[in-house]
């Protein structure tokens, strides 16, 4: 049974209704202390993602880079800093989302419950009841299914993407979009993650999701770019993935599950 209590919800400053308004908001409720015990788990998992991914990166670009530069004409080796700023950005594209796929899924069993937990602060409804151990883990096991649903949407997508700006890559002037679609749809995909964790929560399956959001197209993609781009950057990337799913809630809260009108 859920207990209405309007004085309880937190308030959404209007400034913040936006895409990367919402992760802020999440950002600032990271440490609200109905919320920082959920915040606790998934910051030691990605804690060790972290350090293993930004090894396996640094390691294998700095290969890459060694065996690219014996490949390039000494002639053109002025022109070599330009592709390697492009390069570098894609890889932070590829980094930042692979680090969110693999750290939403390891982490997947605390989320929904995080997001259930900030939608009753943000909203001030208080659920009465307390949930059992085999309740948490039939939460987390259907958590772990969704998290499969999601993988076989976006890996093949990912597939496409990627042969998609390699293709680019190697037509002049054209290139300089490939990293630009891999942002769009980055953003896009990443949205489509932690929205996922509110619309589960209230029995949307994955589908309803996806044409729901692509009514609000624009919003999605502002609020998915500012968590691809907060998992880019090493360290802040270790927040922002348990800030994203806070500002997921408060998303849905605003712009999804909004009471409808009654008629008279």
């Amino acid at each position: 049974m859920i207990r209405l209590k309007p004085s309880q919800g937190y308030p959404m400053p209007r400034h913040l209704h936006s895409g990367p308004g919402y992760l802020l908001q999440g950002l600032q409720l990271m440490t609200h202390p109905r919320l920082r015990w959920f915040v606790l788990g998934p910051l030691l998992i990605n804690l060790l993602l972290f350090i293993g991914l930004s090894w396996l990166a640094v390691t294998q670009f700095g290969q890459l880079l060694d065996s690219l530069m014996a490949r390039i004409p000494e002639a053109l080796r002025f022109l070599a800093w330009i592709f390697w700023i492009l390069f570098a950005a894609f890889l932070l594209l590829v980094y930042g989302y692979s680090f969110a796929i693999v750290g939403n899924l390891l982490a997947s069993p605390f989320y929904g419950p995080l997001a259930e937990r900030a939608e009753e602060v943000l909203s001030g409804r208080v659920n009465d009841t307390s949930m059992t151990t085999q309740q948490l883990l039939a939460l987390a096991g259907r958590a772990m299914q969704r998290e499969l649903i999601k993988m076989g949407y976006f890996l093949p997508r990912i597939v496409g993407v990627l042969l998609l700006t390699l293709v680019l890559s190697l037509i002049p002037v054209v290139n300089l979009i490939g990293p630009a679609i891999a942002f769009l749809w980055g953003a896009w995909s990443l949205a489509l993650q932690y929205l996922d964790y509110p619309a589960d929560n209230h029995q949307m399956d994955f589908r309803n999701l996806r044409e729901t959001m692509a009514k609000r197209r624009l919003v999605s993609l502002s609020f998915g770019g500012s968590v691809l781009i907060a998992t880019t950057i090493p360290l802040f990337n270790l927040f922002a993935m348990p800030a994203s799913v806070i500002g997921a809630s408060s998303f849905w809260l605003e712009r999804i599950d909004k009471p409808a009108p009654q008629s008279n």
